[in-house]
This record gives structure tokens, C-alpha cells and sequence, in this order.
């Protein structure tokens, strides 16, 4: 087109060519299209595990209000007041919590409002928390003396190789067992001063930002986790996919990836192995709060172990530190009783 005025050329843009094409469809998306896409990202914005725990509390509630002849959806405040009142007698407040915000998310994905932030519910709750209490009972922390005797107790073999590497490396990064499992031979680094880890997601990191992490050399060969995972590759023969890996009875490894559920329980074997505790007060989540309680007792500054952890919650950090350092300039110690 050219100006009356100017005589100049001038582009003419279309509405049409302002819409973005999609790539997906190779043509201009119909609502329907963009509604499915839609929906697909409204899932991916909750990890897996909290997408399942929001379904299992749900039908929980949903059998209590069939059962008891009362509407789930949308529910009346009262009806989940008194479900909370039903649940006080043999849950805790975690799984009170959690109920609470599942029953929330459902609401709001249906285009309700939620009962949840009813005057009645939030003095129910209230109410409950306080005579139940709200302190979590976690796992035992495996400190740095349980670990050696761990490992010690391993049986010899392929699977005694791969638990070693796990305890250890799970311990020194500070894994969460999800992070442990969903290493990748890929995300690990050789350096000279030992191992760079690369998490490409966490439970606090559900964007997939990514951090890296030094797992540096250990003081005795029998419990660095540097020489551990060579270990491990070396004798299961692994050089890419998934690091750690089922094994069956014989060494067989197996190409698929390691369970959480797994770390676990190589964890409550090993203690039990080892004689270093029940093993039911102990479970994946050890390792992690072993190394911070043993970073803790060992004067390693809060920074410096919330930057190996990943912990952006300090609060968080400070109950394992504050149990390490109970003893640790004791008002009690210094009074000369």
C-alpha cells in the first residue's frame, strides 16, 4: 500500500497474521484445541506425587459423604467440619492439613468456592490442632558413626555395590529419595575435587530450574561416595539412563529406574544390618537429615549447609540443626551442677 501524503510503501498487517499459529495443529488452534493444551498445563503445575495425594485424599472424602449420605460437591462447611472432627481421633495434623487443601483444590477445579475458608472449618480446625498438637514426628537422622556401620553391613556382591553408592551419595548431596531416583548417569560431573551433581528438578524446584551440587572426595575410601558411584557404574555396567537400578538376586540389573520406595527400604536393611537403631524410625528421608544433623554437630555454618540441602527455608533447616546442637553450648553445662 503507499501513502497519499508521503508516497511511501507501507506494510499492511493483517488480523489474522497477529493470531499465533500453532505449532501442534499446523494451523490456526480452535478453542477446543487451546482448552485441551489448557487443561495439560494446569496438570504439569503439580508434581505427580501431590496430583495423587490430592485424588486418594479426595475419594477419602467422597466415601465419608456417601456413606454418611451427605453432598461432597460442592460440601457444606458443616460437612467438613465434622469430617475434620471425625478425622481428629486417629490423624495427625499433617494429614489433616493435606485433607483440608485437597478438599480446597477440588472445589476450585470444579468452579466452586472452597468451604474450606468457612468461619466454622478454620475454628474447627483451629480447635484441633490445638488439642492434637502439630509437631511432626520425622524420621531418624543416620549421623556419620550410623552410616560407617551401614555400610560395613552391606553383603558383598553387586547389590551390596549399588547400596553403598546410594547410602553414601544420598547422604553426601542430601538427596531427597525422589532426587536420588531420578538421577541420570548424564547429571553426573568428574572433577578433581570429586563430583558434580546436576539436579535438574526437586521438590522445591517444580519449574526445573535446576542447581548444581559438589559431592566432594570422603577422608576413608570405604565410605567416599565419590569412589562408591565408580563403583557402581563399573560393576553394573551402566552408561547412560538411569543411575541407580533394580537388581535381582544373582547381580542381574535391571534397565528400569529405582523406586523411592526402594531408598527406603535399603536404608531401614541397613540399619537393621547394621544394629544401629529400629529400623521403623528410619526410612529415605534419613540420609537427608543425617548429613545436616551431622554438618550441625560438626560447626558447619547454617549457609553453608542450606547450600549443599537446597533448603530456602530456613525454619525448615533450623529443626534439624536445633536438634544436633542441643548439647552444643548448654546453659545447663555451664553452671556446675
Amino acid at each position: 500500500m503507499v501513502d497519499g501524503k508521503s508516497g511511501t510503501a507501507q506494510t499492511v498487517v493483517t488480523a489474522a497474521e497477529l493470531v499465533p499459529v500453532s505449532e501442534t495443529y499446523g494451523a490456526l488452534a480452535t478453542l477446543e484445541q487451546l482448552e485441551e493444551e489448557a487443561r495439560a498445563f494446569i496438570g504439569a503445575s503439580k508434581a505427580p506425587s501431590t496430583i495423587r495425594a490430592y485424588r486418594s485424599d479426595w475419594r477419602h472424602f467422597e466415601a465419608w459423604c456417601r456413606v454418611r449420605d451427605v453432598q461432597a460437591l460442592p460440601a457444606a462447611a458443616e460437612t467438613v467440619a465434622l469430617y475434620l472432627t471425625d478425622m481428629a481421633s486417629w490423624a495427625k495434623a499433617a494429614t489433616i492439613q493435606r485433607r483440608l487443601s485437597s478438599i480446597s483444590q477440588a472445589h476450585q477445579m470444579a468452579g466452586h468456592e472452597s468451604p474450606t475458608q468457612d468461619r466454622l472449618v478454620r475454628m474447627t480446625h483451629s480447635g484441633i490442632r490445638r488439642r492434637i498438637g502439630t509437631a511432626s514426628q520425622g524420621k531418624a537422622p543416620v549421623v556419620t558413626a550410623d552410616l560407617r556401620a551401614m555400610v560395613e553391613a552391606l553383603p558383598i556382591g553387586v547389590l551390596g555395590v549399588r547400596d553403598r553408592a546410594l547410602l553414601l551419595l544420598g547422604f553426601a548431596g542430601a538427596f531427597r529419595r525422589s532426587e536420588l531416583v531420578g538421577l541420570d548417569v548424564a547429571d553426573v560431573a568428574d572433577r578433581p575435587e570429586g563430583l558434580v551433581i546436576h539436579l535438574r528438578r526437586s521438590k522445591t524446584d517444580q519449574e526445573g530450574a535446576g542447581r548444581e551440587i559438589g559431592v566432594p572426595y570422603g577422608s576413608h575410601p570405604a565410605t567416599c561416595p565419590v569412589r562408591a558411584l565408580r563403583a557402581w557404574l563399573e560393576a553394573s555396567g551402566i552408561t547412560e539412563g538411569p543411575l541407580f537400578r533394580p537388581v535381582r538376586r544373582g547381580g542381574a540389573v535391571l534397565p528400569s529406574r529405582l523406586s523411592g520406595r526402594a531408598v527406603a527400604l535399603v536404608v531401614k536393611r541397613s540399619v537393621l544390618a547394621a544394629g544401629v537403631g529400629e529400623a521403623a524410625r528410619y526410612g529415605g528421608h534419613s540420609l537427608r537429615s543425617g548429613l545436616v544433623t551431622a554438618a550441625a554437630e560438626a560447626g558447619v555454618q547454617e549457609r553453608v549447609i542450606a547450600e549443599q540441602t537446597g533448603h530456602r527455608s530456613m525454619t525448615v533447616l533450623r529443626r534439624y540443626i536445633r536438634s544436633a546442637s542441643l548439647f552444643q553450648q548448654n546453659a545447663a553445662a555451664e553452671v556446675g551442677l
